[in-house]
């Protein structure tokens, strides 16, 4: 797992590149703000329940959560489920908020 940040994140969205974005927040943190990602929570992942990004297996995913810290647990699991380049969001949506 490595981190990037916002601000490239930001760029290559702004630059119309197509990036998996993964919330994994719970569904009240999503409703409050949204930057886009697929949703699914750090409890599915943590359970193996991640048949919605199956077809992501071998493609850049960039995790994200609040704060930073969930996303890393979800990266991590989510590494040692087979997927090949996953990616987490530093400082998370408070970062992307305060860009």
């Amino acid at each position: 797992m490595t981190n990037v940040t916002v601000q490239e994140i930001k760029q290559r969205l702004d630059n119309g590149e197509d990036v998996h974005l993964l919330d994994v927040r719970e569904s009240d943190e999503r409703a409050e703000f949204n930057i886009g990602g697929t949703f699914l929570p750090l409890g599915n992942i943590l359970q193996m329940q991640t048949d919605d990004i199956a077809d992501w297996q071998n493609e850049e995913i960039v995790v994200y959560c609040r704060s930073g810290r969930r996303s890393v647990q979800a990266a991590l699991t989510l590494e040692s489920a087979g997927f090949t380049n996953v990616k987490n969001l530093e400082g998370g949506v408070l970062a992307w908020q305060a860009m």
